[in-house]
């Protein structure tokens, strides 16, 4: 039995069928039809079913595919241990995020991991969308998120909390009425990330634990954090965004802090990755790098208090 058509018929079982795992691995569907069913062949069972829309494992292959599945595991590992005794690590990683992230995160710490570890290739795939991990062939996923990610088989590390601020220009601020009261801001035009409700409301949270709600006008969204920022230093109005994505910003003096005794949300990163069971040396690394740089990018910058 070739252990190549093992490798093949785990990729279609994690993939969720012939034709995403063919685009994945780059080669012909046919071809890789052909070696599933040899290795069906070489072992004399049906290991999946398949009709003109699905492809599903049999109850044998369900079977098959968590002992091929560890069995490759084992063999990445049994050669990679060889490399680590040469003080080189290499392999692949692929890592999903957000665009915002990719944009105001990852752009300083992905470059420096490929400096530090020239054997490791990095895949980033950046989306907005939530992306399946197992059938996408994703190492680990960085979300945010404001509630509990719900409970998964999925292994989760948090990495830090990042606060969200108020932004908008210094002409916009010098228009503003505020005296500490966040219920000024009512109505005013609102710069807002992502697709608005029928109403849009800033939730905002103060230094004492006190809490307000306050309705604004949307004047312009988007999914795109660097087009609300410059739209807010234009003074088209007020934004809230993570408070390491305007550093530059508010430094520059373009943007200034709204209501500084108050945050905009205080979201959750965490890292979700599918198991920490036969961890590769790239893949460790690269963890371990995320871990350590991550929690100093995310912070929030004190200059960025003043305003």
């Amino acid at each position: 039995m070739d252990l190549n058509d093992a490798f093949y018929f785990v990729q279609v079982v994690e993939k969720g069928g012939f034709s995403a795992a063919a685009r994945s691995l780059n080669i012909p569907k046919s071809r890789l039809s052909r070696r599933v069913r040899q290795l069906e062949d070489d072992l004399g069972v049906r290991l999946l079913q398949r009709t003109s829309r699905v492809v599903t494992s049999t109850r044998i292959g369900e079977e098959y595919y968590r002992h091929a599945r560890d069995a490759l595991a084992r063999f990445e590992i049994a050669e990679t241990a060889v490399r680590r005794k040469t003080n080189t690590i290499e392999g692949n990683v692929t890592v999903s995020c957000s665009v915002g992230m990719a944009q105001f995160g990852l752009d300083q710490i992905l470059p420096r991991f490929l400096q530090d570890n020239p054997g490791v290739t990095v895949v980033q795939r950046a989306s907005n969308q939530m992306e399946d991990l197992i059938k996408g062939g994703i190492d680990i996923a960085i979300r945010g998120h404001m509630d509990r990610l719900p409970d998964s088989s999925l292994v989760q590390v948090r990495l830090a909390r990042v606060d969200w601020h108020l932004f908008c220009s210094p002409d916009y601020r010098d228009t503003l009425d505020l005296a500490g009261d966040p219920a000024m801001l009512a109505n005013h035009p609102a710069l807002v990330l992502g697709r608005p409700g029928a109403t849009h409301q800033w939730l905002l949270t103060g230094g004492d634990g006190q809490t307000a709600s306050v309705p604004c006008h949307v004047r312009f969204a988007s999914d795109d954090m660097t087009t609300l920022k410059n739209a807010a230093a234009l003074s088209l109005g007020i934004v809230a965004l993570p408070c390491y994505v305007c550093r530059p910003e508010v430094a520059a003096g373009s943007l200034v802090r709204v209501l500084p005794g108050w945050t905009a949300g205080r979201p959750q990163i965490s890292l979700l990755m599918p198991s920490r069971r036969g961890l590769l040396p790239a893949f460790e690394a690269f963890l371990a790098y995320l871990k350590q740089e991550m929690p100093v990018v995310l912070a929030g910058d004190p200059e960025g208090t003043s305003g």
